[in-house]
């Protein structure tokens, strides 16, 4: 990709402009819904409800941000989106060109940087603050990192053009029942930080990381990590898996 070595973030918005303005319609009209949601989340993971309803935000607007970090040599055809005007609408055509070309590794901001920042954030403040038994806590979570990685990577699919996708609702479902099942066992736990920590990571690593060698191989202009079809998995793991906890224990 040429200018790689002079533009430092990448702003990939594929939604238009009305398609926009009605998601932030949607968002005003279940705002009391999303204040609620700030607030069970914040309660779960012992954090104060304005800096969950924070995270909300910043990790749904950074997914439309990447920061690039690598670039590799692709050797397959890439495909490429040609943007044309119908009668006023845009239209977006595939097409192939082939040749050497390059990808672009890039780290999305809402989807891979944001849930790894609060997840340190947990494993280094919550826990040992709020944890009876810190190391017990620490097993817990490392198990369910390990279970949703696995599962994730057995689920993670490689799209010629795109990336890694995975099914969303895999990683919350997972990490929510591993995290109920693993909570009570010795001493009982925190099982919402058990279910975001290992659920985000564990898809991250199963997903994207795990898969870090077939990159090349998809003949992508670009690779996000915690974008694409992996995005869509760790946030509704951050949401969806605490809310299913929240629900049933």
């Amino acid at each position: 990709m040429d200018g790689y070595g002079e533009n430092k973030i990448i702003i990939f918005q594929p939604m238009s402009p009305i398609y926009l303005i009605f998601l932030l319609f949607m968002s005003i009209f279940l705002l009391p819904y999303l204040v609620i949601t700030g607030i069970i989340f914040g309660h779960a993971l012992e954090i104060p409800s304005y800096l969950a309803f924070i995270i909300f935000l910043l990790s749904l607007f950074g997914s439309c941000v990447n920061i690039p970090i690598k670039e590799v040599e692709s050797i397959q055809p890439i495909v490429y989106l040609r943007e044309t005007c119908f009668f006023g609408v845009k239209w977006h055509i595939p097409e192939i060109r082939y040749g050497p070309g390059k990808t672009v590794i890039a780290i999305n901001v809402g989807g891979a940087l944001i849930p790894l920042l609060f997840s340190l954030y947990l494993l280094i403040f919550s826990v040992p603050t709020h944890e009876i038994n810190p190391l017990v806590s620490y097993v817990k979570i490392l198990v369910a990192f390990i279970v949703v990685t696995l599962v994730v990577h057995a689920f993670a699919k490689p799209i010629k053009g795109l990336g890694i996708a995975i099914p969303s609702f895999i990683p919350p479902l997972i990490s929510a029942t591993v995290s109920a099942i693993l909570f009570p066992i010795c001493v009982k736990t925190n099982p919402f930080i058990i279910a975001y920590v290992g659920g985000t990571l564990g898809t991250l690593v199963g997903a994207d990381l795990l898969n870090w060698r077939k990159i090349p191989e998809l003949g992508a202009p670009m690779a996000s990590i915690g974008g694409a079809g992996v995005f869509d998995g760790v946030y509704m793991t951050g949401i969806a898996a605490i809310l299913i906890l929240w629900l049933f224990i």
